[in-house]
């Protein structure tokens, strides 16, 4: 199954919460933390807690490369253990030019057998070709990020009037021939969404930035459900991972991802 179908029935069904595996130690329960392997004991029952429930996993690399030998083991258990019918995203934000970006594909793609990954276009295209050379993977563009930072180089204009971020978006449409582009845009930036999202064309969208770094999910549904798009993903990770420290977590998680659900649903009608 290509990424674009796991995505697609996912959505149909729709479920639109990407679920992201940025587990730290120091946050999960302490009744976990005497295990032999922590992180992937918590990531397996995240997991079984939410699977049914979830359009997405994203795994933040950087959770996991931070624990050496170990990590790199977790985050390779964790993949195979994910169901196969739903989508993977390596949250690792690559962007290199020539022979290293093709390392980099065959690494994500081919080694860790992700469906997607996050990257980062600003050395240009010659950065993202080879990953956009697997056409049945999904490549998730960085346009505009929901960090305050951000505007130190995405919001600056350029000398046609448009917004750094907009060329971005304007250019991942161009590369966008086979249909494996995606975007990344920060859900906290709620009038920029409302102001680009026709620019998205049929591309989905990784939405970062809801509940802890304070983006609306009812803005954001009722952004693309007013544009007459469904082809979006909305990541929540500590919203989810961390609303209970109690030996009963589990049914809180089951429940938090339902509740999403339900919103999502309930905004969309």
């Amino acid at each position: 199954m290509t990424a674009q179908e796991k995505l697609k029935n996912r959505i149909k069904q729709n479920y639109h919460i990407c679920v992201g595996l940025d587990s730290d130690l120091e946050k999960i329960p302490n009744h976990l933390k005497s295990n032999n392997n922590p992180i992937l004991d918590f990531n397996k029952s995240i997991i079984d807690a939410t699977a049914e429930h979830s359009a997405a996993y994203k795994l933040n690399f950087a959770f996991y490369e931070k624990l050496g030998k170990e990590g790199w083991e977790t985050l390779y258990e964790t993949i195979k253990y994910i169901p196969k019918d739903i989508l993977i995203i390596a949250d690792a934000k690559r962007g290199d030019i020539g022979n290293t970006s093709y390392k980099y594909a065959q690494a994500v793609f081919e080694e860790l057998e992700c469906d997607s990954i996050t990257l980062h276009p600003y050395m240009g295209y010659e950065s993202v070709e080879p990953f956009l050379n697997y056409k049945d993977k999904i490549s998730f563009i960085l346009a505009l990020t929901s960090n305050p930072s951000a505007a130190d180089f995405e919001k600056q204009v350029l000398s046609n009037g448009k917004y750094f971020y907009q060329e971005v978006i304007s250019k991942i449409n161009d590369w966008n021939i086979e249909d494996n582009c995606g975007l990344v845009f920060g859900a906290t930036n709620t009038k920029e969404l409302i102001e680009n999202t026709n620019s998205f064309n049929d591309m989905p969208v990784l939405l970062p930035g809801i509940g802890v770094q304070g983006g609306s999910l009812e803005e954001v549904v009722k952004c693309f459900m007013e544009a007459g798009k469904d082809k979006f993903i909305i990541n929540v990770s500590r919203g989810i991972l961390y609303i209970d420290q109690t030996e009963k977590y589990l049914e809180s998680v089951t429940q938090k991802i339902i509740d999403y659900n339900f919103k999502i649903k309930e905004i969309s009608n």
